[in-house]
């Protein structure tokens, strides 16, 4: 079916919102536990709605990943936002649960999350700023730390920090690359100790972490007091409680501990909560939301940043820790596009016209970039977890190409492969692949995580590298070892790994296309978040800040004459 030349925003104008009590109501959410935050949105009351469910059976937990992505993204929300969609129609009670995205993507090119054509969680201007505050609430908790942390330092050091062995930076919500490395405490004595410091997006905080993995709000206070602000002069690990802050934090953090439930354009539910990215963090959705939605639904719809090789892993080998909540089945999100783009012919940049090439029948194009697709296919699979591929289908799409990626998959080892058309006819176009989501769940999964915590960290590295990547070894630079060094001896080696790497490509250089293999893995530098609990490597040249680009969506983003957002996707 041909994608529809409107934009979202005018297809999602179309549909009638009804007030989402009513829609919360209709999935088992009381009144009495909404907070609303107007008409169409409302957080939820997340202590009250445990409590009660408490006692009810888990449904069954369906996650959606992807192979390596395009920078044009390949519709793995769109897909789980219409699968949820169809899960409804084929009479199973399904609710979603996602993210809330970052306001640097969306004013920069990669644009919004909140799915396209017919299958969108509306209002999807709501949806893509704001919403209901969270990531603002991060930034401000974030941020009085980091504020306290160079107050204490300035005024008589109570707390023994050393100034050069702080490593808390601030964050925003904006890709400003021109606060990536900055210096702070100048203009005289009255304004701080110069130092060295710098700006990571807010995605990337570790107070966003802490909020999607908290089971409650006395979980997410206990783990903010875990956070590390650098070391005291004799190179012992300085904390958040220990500076009398994370109280404090977590006051600020106490709305946003509740998921913000909205409806989706066919008039079910989706909660939204917290925003990690899954190239610099953990790159799901939040426990809380989870917990209450596995408990009220027959089947929860999740998504997990980028591929399998990204945010599926952490979905099972940190977030699953945390939750106790572990896939049914898993759904890999492919295009005829994504694959051709990975036989390394065509130049993809976001913003940038198409190359003309990736509409024409190239049957020895998407061979070439089929390792891709079996790549993440085995990652799955390596987890115990039931496969289902999800062939996102475009209007220029040419059907034998579609019947050979379909069959390829399942040669791969795929349970099931389905087209999908929920962009362009929202819960009707899934429904194939629902069933299939459904026929691989009830076989149920013999789940298994990637690594043991009692590894060493190095050894837990090295099998996500060789094992998930196809590295042949990895290569630790001095800093990264000296590093791992101090974080086991302060106790914490049997964290997991949460890696920062690129998301272009299932190595560490986004040059490297399709499946590479035999390659060395650089790790530069490695990070403690004592907080969230993990350990986070740096591979190749990663950031935690992105940056805008010539041409970025605000310039194209305005109120009409009607006070409404144009331009907005």
């Amino acid at each position: 079916m041909e994608r529809s030349m409107r934009s979202d925003l005018e297809i999602a104008r179309d549909y009638r919102l009804e007030p989402i009590g009513e829609v919360a109501g209709r999935f088992g959410i009381l009144d009495s536990e909404l907070l609303l935050y107007g008409p169409w949105k409302a957080k939820v009351d997340a202590r009250a709605m445990t409590a009660r469910l408490a006692d009810r059976p888990r449904g069954k937990y369906i996650d959606v990943t992807a192979v390596t992505p395009t920078p044009l993204g390949e519709g793995k929300t769109v897909t789980t936002i219409g699968l949820g969609l169809a899960l409804n129609r084929i009479g199973k009670k399904a609710i979603i649960t996602i993210r809330q995205p970052s306001m640097g993507p969306v004013f920069g090119v990669k644009g919004g999350a909140a799915g396209g054509g017919h299958s969108q969680v509306v209002p999807m201007e709501d949806f893509n700023l704001h919403l209901t505050g969270d990531m603002h609430a991060v930034s401000a908790a974030h941020n009085l730390l980091a504020a306290w942390v160079d107050s204490s330092i300035l005024l008589k050091n109570p707390f023994g920090l050393n100034p050069e062995k702080v490593t808390y930076r601030r964050v925003v919500d904006i890709n400003d690359r021109a606060l990536r490395e900055i210096e702070v405490g100048l203009g005289g004595k009255k304004n701080g100790v110069p130092r060295l410091t710098g700006f990571d997006i807010t995605p990337a905080s570790e107070v966003m972490a802490i909020l999607g993995l908290s089971r409650d709000i006395f979980d997410l206070r206990a783990r903010l007091g875990r956070i590390i602000v650098g070391e005291d002069h004799e190179g012992r690990p300085v904390t958040a409680e220990t500076l009398e802050c994370a109280g404090a934090m977590a006051a600020i953090l106490k709305d946003a501990v509740n998921p913000t439930v909205m409806q989706t354009n066919e008039g079910t539910i989706a909660f939204v909560h917290a925003g990690p990215f899954a190239n610099i963090a953990y790159g799901n959705s939040s426990v809380i939301a989870d917990q209450i939605a596995t408990r009220l639904a027959d089947y929860t719809v999740t998504e997990s940043g980028f591929g399998a090789d990204m945010g599926f892993e952490k979905l099972c080998n940190i977030k699953a820790r945390a939750s106790g909540i572990t896939p049914d089945a898993a759904v890999v999100v492919v295009t005829v596009r994504a694959l051709k783009a990975h036989c390394d012919r065509f130049d993809i940049k976001a913003g940038k016209p198409l190359d003309p090439g990736l509409f024409e029948k190239d049957v020895a194009a998407i061979d070439a970039g089929l390792p891709n697709l079996r790549r993440h296919i085995a990652n799955v699979r390596a987890h115990g977890i039931p496969v289902v591929v999800a062939i996102n289908r475009f209007g220029n799409d040419n059907e034998e190409e579609l019947a050979y990626v379909r069959a390829k998959a399942l040669e791969f080892g795929a349970d099931a492969a389905e087209l999908s058309e929920v962009h362009g006819r929202g819960g009707v176009g899934g429904e194939a692949l629902a069933l299939a989501v459904v026929a691989a769940a009830e076989k149920g999964a013999r789940f298994q995580h990637g690594y043991e915590l009692e590894d060493s960290i190095e050894n837990k590295i090295r099998t996500l590298a060789t094992r998930f990547y196809g590295a042949a070894e990895i290569e630790l630079a001095e800093a990264a070892r000296e590093s791992i060094e101090r974080i086991e001896a302060w106790g914490f080696g049997n964290l997991p790994i949460c890696m920062a790497k690129t998301h272009l490509s299932i190595s560490h250089d986004p040059t490297l296309k399709g499946a590479p293999e035999g390659y060395l893995f650089p790790v530069r530098g490695v990070r403690l978040a004592a907080g969230a609990g993990f350990v986070y490597p740096l591979a190749g040249d990663m950031m935690l800040m992105p940056g805008l680009g010539s041409r970025p969506a605000l310039r194209s983003i305005d109120i009409d004459e009607n006070g409404q957002v144009q331009g907005l996707f």
